[in-house]
């Protein structure tokens, strides 16, 4: 019998509603043998963007913000209570050396996927240098990756400016081999934002490039559709990646890279939505936010509502 009335020791003083039951409620640290329909795991790496940037804190802040949303779909509705989510945690990443870093984010998706845990995962993002470490893995255990990236830029920098960078990561697949050109697609890239060489360089490769007139002139469901037909046809996997910078400064406040002209947070949603029930698409990532930037957790609650929108389809 407890000593007290109204405290708990050691755990939160939160109010609890008997009938709503909370994404995170549902998230279980990882155990060896453990099995789940999703995996969490934290690349909390932002030491090699261009622009100052703690987005190394983003995925504290995604994970705490998954808290605001409960597991019910008035929309559909179903209760998604019963999927289960495993959290694997934050990759320790190294102090100083960047090559290194880079090399235990890589070892650790890695690692994650061997585990066999789960159907489909997602990687909270550190910046968009994560996702070079993140693909490369899928692609080494799985095959053959097609990629579709919300971004605004084309993330094709050249190395010898400044090594790998958040500006790079698509460069380092290309070149690497871990992806072809073909089996990328980049959706949402704005006017101002890239240089021209690398407009050449994403053309040269065969890249399917869609810009905001596209998304305007087209559609962002119809273009997702189309793109999620064409890679299935070809790839083992779909791997969503999404900057959040793709997303207008107004609904993203939090971004490094802020600016106007992107995508509304309702584009977003629609578009994951759209592309998460194909059986094929087995994970995403989300990078690029930086909770010293941002207002009230703006940009942290849209990430953690775009992951709802992956698992609960």
């Amino acid at each position: 019998m407890s000593d007290f009335h109204f405290l708990t020791p050691g755990q939160p003083a939160v109010f609890k509603d008997q009938y709503v039951t909370k994404v995170t409620e549902c998230i279980k640290a990882y155990q060896n043998g453990t099995k789940a329909d999703f995996g969490i795991i934290g690349l909390p790496a932002s030491k090699s963007s261009i622009s100052p940037s703690f987005a190394a804190d983003a995925p504290k802040t995604i994970r705490n913000a998954l808290n605001a949303y409960s597991t019910y779909s008035g929309q559909k509705n179903k209760d998604y209570k019963g999927t289960s989510i495993l959290d694997f945690g934050d990759v320790l990443i190294h102090p100083t050396n960047l090559e290194e870093t880079t090399e235990r984010l890589y070892l650790s998706v890695k690692e994650m996927l061997q585990t066999n845990s789960c159907n489909k995962y997602i990687i909270l993002g550190g910046d968009h240098g994560v996702s070079y470490p993140s693909i490369r893995a899928f692609q080494e255990y799985y095959g053959r990756v097609g990629v579709i990236q919300w971004d605004a830029h084309h993330d094709v920098r050249n190395l010898e400016d400044g090594g790998r960078t958040n500006g790079t990561p698509f460069r380092s697949l290309l070149e690497g081999g871990f992806l072809n050109g073909e089996d990328l697609t980049q959706i949402g890239i704005r006017d101002f934002a890239n240089a021209r060489e690398y407009h050449l360089y994403v053309k040269n490769k065969e890249v399917t490039v869609y810009t905001m007139d596209d998304v305007d002139r087209i559609g962002i469901v119809p273009i997702i559709q189309k793109e999620i037909e064409r890679l299935s046809q070809k790839v083992d996997l779909i791997y969503l990646s999404v900057d959040m910078d793709v997303v207008d400064q107004a609904f993203a406040p939090g971004c490094p890279a802020i600016g106007p002209g992107g995508l509304t947070s309702r584009e977003l949603l629609s578009s994951i939505t759209a592309a998460a029930d194909h059986p094929k698409v087995k994970a995403m990532d989300i990078v690029e936010i930086d909770p010293s930037k941002d207002i009230r957790d703006i940009t942290s609650r849209l990430a953690a509502h775009t992951m709802l929108r992956f698992m609960y389809t």
